[in-house]
Formats: structure tokens, sequence, C-alpha cells
């Protein structure tokens, strides 16, 4: 059966999707400053940044549904999962991975520097709850949040001002700005420009299907490959092979894995494939930059039983 005409949303509706997640995200961050010395266990940080980054786009998003569209939010936002979206996320996975190589070949081509923000799990021991939370933040609540505001109301509001091949590659680069961090400094220019890539992919997809299913199955594939890549070690053995290439991660998810180091750049020969095939440019993928952030950065260099050596501190 085919889906209805996306649902009109007015563009306010996309400037205060973007508002309320960049303030949550950024609200969350200097709440886990302000109690990370406290001593809880891992998992309850985890929740309450998943609370404090995520919840009010969830809020918004209903919001925006009942201000300006229909109030059913699923139709208003392409929210209708059907059981085909588990068979389109998977093709909509490789379109990402190959907007990915597309874009981090162009960084390469164009010399622009790029940060590594994965080094801060690559470099530390995990503990199984340490792993537990990243999957269920990185691959469960933000691939679904983000969607809902990136590809559902963002885009949709940005549809009753602009084609849609306009649309999606506005959306496309506000998803790569929203994953901006200062710490990482010059390096966040390649990091936009390979998030925009994926966003690019995500957005093709939300437009074509006229829902958000795939996409978020998508999205979770996406982190998820990364991630078990990055714990499982698979990404220090190809580093290892390579020649001398320089390895850059990519986590779209600032909260839990942020860079380690002072946020130099990387070499501009080292980009975000994920695949050994391409000799010069190896690395790792996650579209998620608001949920690895560090074990360092939450003191797990202090667990008994957690991170044995972690990076030193959140610089």
């Amino acid at each position: 059966m085919a889906e209805p005409a996306p649902t009109p949303l007015p563009i306010e509706a996309a400037v205060g999707a973007i508002v309320v997640l960049t303030t949550s995200l950024v609200g969350s961050k200097f709440l886990l400053d302000a109690v990370v010395d406290l001593g809880w266990p891992l998992p309850v940080y985890v929740a309450l940044l998943a609370a404090i980054g995520y919840g009010p786009s969830l809020w918004w998003c209903r919001f925006a549904s009942r201000r300006w569209g229909t109030g059913r939010l699923g139709p208003d936002i392409g929210l209708t999962p059907r059981w085909a979206d588990l068979g389109w996320g998977p093709v909509v996975w490789l379109a990402a991975v190959g907007s990915q190589v597309a874009a981090a070949l162009l960084v390469t081509a164009l010399g622009v520097p790029i940060a590594n923000n994965t080094e801060a799990i690559e470099n530390a021991s995990i503990d199984r709850t340490y792993v537990v939370a990243i999957v269920v933040t990185a691959v469960i609540a933000a691939p679904i949040v983000e969607e809902m505001v990136f590809r559902g109301v963002v885009l949709r509001s940005l549809r009753s001002r602009l084609s849609w091949p306009s649309a999606i590659a506005v959306q496309a680069v506000l998803f790569g700005v929203a994953h901006v961090d200062p710490i990482r400094g010059a390096g966040n220019a390649g990091l936009v420009i390979v998030l925009t890539g994926v966003g690019l992919a995500f957005g093709t997809a939300a437009a074509l299907l006229r829902r958000i299913g795939p996409s978020i199955v998508a999205h979770a594939l996406f982190n998820g490959a990364v991630l078990l890549l990055v714990l499982t070690g698979v990404t220090d053995r190809l580093l290892e092979e390579s020649s001398g290439v320089e390895q850059v991660g990519v986590v779209d998810q600032a909260d839990i894995a942020e860079a380690s180091g002072d946020g130099d750049a990387a070499t501009p020969w080292s980009a975000i494939v994920g695949s050994k095939a391409i000799e010069r440019v190896q690395g790792v993928g996650v579209e998620h930059a608001h949920v690895v952030d560090g074990g360092a950065w939450l003191g797990l260099e202090d667990r008994p039983s957690g991170v044995d050596d972690a990076v030193d501190g959140r610089r």
C-alpha cells in the first residue's frame, strides 16, 4: 500500500526542532560535568543523558504534530513502521556507507582536516556495563530521535519552502553541522562533510519511501556496525595491516564517546570509510555525534572493574 503524501509542516517546526535538539544536547553535557564526580553507576549517567539530551526533542516532535499537523505523529513525520522497513533498512545503510566513502574521498582529495572521535573507546578496556550502555544509547535512542528530528520534522518543514532535492541537501548539511564539537577544532570540517554525506542518503530514503522507518533501521545498523568494529578491536587489526595509515573514527554521538586528545585534526590522508580495500583512506564511522562520549569523561579510569586504561580526562 502506497504511503500518503507527507504532511506539510511550516519552517518554524524545523527551526524549533534544531534549537531544541542542540540546546538539550549541550545542556546534557553541562549536567554531566556537574554530576560526574558523584560516582553514580554508568547506566544512571547514560539514562540521564538520554532523557536530557533526547527527551525534549521527542516532546517537540509531538508538539509540532499537534500545533501544525494533524495531531497524529505517525503520518505527520513519517513515523509509520512497516515490516518492510527491516528489508529497506539494510539497503539504506549500504547507501549511507557509499555516501560516506564518497564524502571521505572528497575530504581526502581536498586535504580537509578531520578529527578522530572514537579514540576514547578504542583505547579503553571496557566492561560489560559500559558496552551495554553504549549500545542502548547509540543503537536505539539516538537513531530513533535523530531520524524523527532530521528526516521527520526538519525535512518535511523544509519541503514547505524548497524542492525535494534542495530540502534533502539542506537537512543533510544541518545534520552534519549538528555534530560539531569545539573540542575537535578544525577537525570538525571533515566530520561535517562526511556526516552530510550520510544525511543525504538517509534524507533521500525518507523522501522516496515517505516514511522514516527504513532510515531508523539504517541509522541503527550504521552505529552498531562501527561500535562492533571498535569494541572488538577489528579497527586496530586493520590499522596494523595497513601501510602506516592513521585511523580516524567518527562517532556521531558526542555524549558517550568523544574525541580524545586536544582536538587536533587528523592528517589529510585519514578519512572515514571503514573499508580495508581503500589503502590510504581507512577508518570507521558512526553518524551519531551525541551518544558515545568517552569513558575518561565519566571518570571510568577510576572504576575498579571498568575501564582500565581510558584516555586522560576530558581536555
